[in-house]
């Protein structure tokens, strides 16, 4: 089966595992080596299969477990070049030959790889869109924000999605953050709230996406039911009903359930 499990997701690590076929892969390794490891024995997978890592931007909750998983399995890691230069610079990798800096769509085993750009306070930042063997495409789009038309029309057409949902915004008006903090968690180079998330949601149902999960939850500005419920709600007052898509909220610390990655028809779900 082809599957989407995220390994970690959140400010403390994001780590996500993606098997097609005979390729399988991880997006960012933002949690130890140790913990990738354990959750893709957990799931039944070899580590020594990964053919590559896909790196969204530098900060460490992207990049924690890199150094030692690159040099345990010698991976190639794939990043946008701002990143890719810091990542050598600053010995985040074991081997600088394995860093590759993506100037545009490439293939990786059996997927097809467009890397896209999204705003946030980084040397750099990508989104992805990795199209299956099957015809199915899967986008990834975490630490945005905001979803300016050029990304959207990235993920658009993706039967599943990954996008971020940080934060309620009336948490983060009252919560303890200094101003400072929040007008930048607000800019449109820091994160994206329910509200812009589950607005993006509805445009992506409408282009024939039916599976999503909410990722990148903050611990203090948001809660998974808040951001559940967000999402189904603004979703079925834009005629979107429940039981046409299904909806995951990523776990924080612990490895969320394997979606699968494959077409959806209509009324399957």
């Amino acid at each position: 089966m082809d599957f989407l499990c995220m390994l970690s997701s959140g400010s403390s690590g994001n780590s996500a595992y993606l098997r097609v076929g005979e390729t399988a892969l991880l997006l960012d390794a933002g949690i130890s080596c140790r913990r990738i490891l354990s959750a893709l024995r957990s799931l039944g997978e070899r580590p020594e299969t990964l053919r590559g890592i896909l790196i969204t931007h530098e900060h460490i909750d992207h990049i924690r477990g890199l150094f030692t998983l690159t040099k345990q399995l010698r991976l190639p890691v794939y990043a946008p070049p701002a990143v890719a230069d810091y990542l050598i610079d600053s010995d985040a990798v074991y081997d600088p030959w394995l860093v590759k800096p993506l100037e545009g769509p490439f293939s990786l085993g059996e997927l097809g790889v467009v890397p896209f750009p999204v705003s946030h306070d980084s040397l750099d930042c990508s989104g992805y869109r990795i199209s299956l063997p099957s015809g199915a495409s899967l986008g990834y789009a975490t630490d945005l924000g905001g979803v300016p038309p050029r990304v959207l029309e990235s993920l658009l057409g993706c039967e599943t999605v990954v996008l971020e949902s940080n934060y309620d915004e009336a948490m983060l008006d009252a919560g303890p953050y200094p101003y400072s903090l929040k007008r930048r968690i607000k800019s449109q180079s820091g994160h994206l709230s329910n509200e812009d998330c589950s607005d993006t949601l509805v445009k992506l149902a409408a282009s024939g996406s039916r599976q999503f999960v909410l990722a990148h939850l903050s611990k203090e500005n948001n809660l998974p039911d808040l951001a559940r419920s967000f999402a189904q709600a603004t979703l079925l007052m834009n005629g979107v009903p429940e039981d046409s898509y299904r909806l995951q909220v990523a776990a924080r610390d612990i490895p969320s359930s394997p979606l699968p990655l494959e077409p959806v028809k209509e009324g399957a779900l």
